[in-house]
């Protein structure tokens, strides 16, 4: 294990609505992100994804407010820090966000060089317009764009090459952790595929340390990221290698997710869609069980009645091996998901539902 640049212990955010309810969309998260390392988080829309890239900030605004826990950057606690703290001394140096739809904010009035400008004025006034102009020049030429956009407006930029301006500025500072919170979801192809590539230049270069990439597709997080979290209903519900959770997810939230993806790689897809059954609950008043369990059709009656805790595959199971190798059944035994069905049941029905999903396939295929 490397060193850990990310540390979020427990943390529990909250929106508080204008009739005073309470909604926890992060909900005593824990997890760590190691230096060099990438982080994907998946789940459907409205899990609570977003909310945890912006807790994960340190930065609070109504109606979103911090609740409990802590974020250690690099070993720094940031969860105490008052608003101006956060906005001098960590956003853009130690954590830097891109926001969904980023390519929306551009202010179409003002040139690129603008927006660089004002970043680094709030952490450096002293800094002048010459110097903070070669800096951008040279940062936008290694990272394969064309330093004429600097004196362009949004306007005149594509969809794509917006987005990537969009990250070049959020990481002109050089900060620790990038988060991403689907960068690519409004892109074509190709687009994609350079908007990837520039973050990994990013960290290949050293210009940031981790990154946490956020989406709904477990199939991408498969070639872009490390290890991948699941979150439903503001909780993890599993994490593990992105290995792990893309051809062998274990909790049914995350096999759920899968079975309802297209998937190119080989051994995935060639097996018939479903769709996840239901809703998520109301987090105004959450389930007093799993969270799951209304939509889960391997629920038991303790799953709706009993808190659910995230437990380390090795935790439930000491023999649990993963493989041949050493490597594989160490990561096997740091596999996490919160659900009380054995894993060797689970794991025996996806077997029997997925030998019968590519029958059904495959009697389709033929008619």
């Amino acid at each position: 294990m490397g060193k850990a640049i990310l540390e979020v212990r427990d943390l529990t955010t909250k929106y508080i609505t204008r009739f005073k309810e309470d909604v926890y969309a992060v909900d005593h998260v824990s997890f760590t992100v190691d230096e060099g390392r990438t982080l994907g988080i998946a789940g459907e829309s409205g899990c609570g994804k977003s909310t945890l890239a912006l807790s994960l900030m340190g930065y609070y605004f109504s109606p979103l407010y911090y609740t409990g826990g802590q974020i250690l950057v690099d070993g720094r606690d940031i969860t105490n820090m008052s608003p101006d703290e956060v906005r001098k001394n960590v956003l853009g140096t130690e954590v830097a966000y891109i926001p969904q739809a980023a390519m929306n904010a551009l202010n179409p009035t003002a040139k690129i060089i603008r927006f660089i400008e004002d970043v680094i004025h709030a952490h450096d006034l002293k800094m002048s317009k010459k110097d903070i102009y070669d800096l951008a020049r040279e940062r936008f030429e290694i990272l394969n764009l064309p330093s004429d956009v600097l004196q362009k407006h949004a306007v005149e930029l594509s969809g794509g090459m917006k987005q990537r301006t969009v990250i070049a500025i959020s990481t002109i500072l050089s900060p620790k952790v990038l988060i991403a919170d689907e960068p690519s979801s409004a892109l074509d192809v190709s687009s994609q595929k350079l908007v990837i590539k520039m973050m990994y230049d990013l960290m290949r270069m050293g210009y940031i340390k981790s990154m946490i990439f956020i989406t709904h597709e477990l199939p991408l997080l498969y070639n872009v990221t490390d290890n991948i979290m699941v979150m439903y209903a503001g909780q993890i519900v599993e994490s593990g290698t992105a290995k792990q959770m893309v051809f062998d997810p274990v909790h049914p939230y995350s096999k759920g997710l899968m079975n309802s993806i297209i998937v190119p790689e080989e051994g995935t897809r060639d097996v018939k869609l479903t769709a996840i059954p239901g809703t998520p609950p109301n987090l105004k008043n959450p389930p007093q069980g799993c969270r799951f369990a209304e939509r889960c059709k391997y629920a038991q009656h303790l799953c709706h009645t009993s808190f659910v805790t995230m437990r380390r595959f090795g935790e439930v199971d000491p023999g649990l091996l993963g493989g041949e190798d050493e490597g594989d059944a160490v990561a096997e035994r740091n596999r996490a998901y919160r659900c009380i069905v054995p894993i060797h049941e689970l794991k025996a029905a996806y077997a029997e539902e997925d030998a019968a999903r590519r029958r059904d396939k495959e009697a389709v295929s033929y008619e």
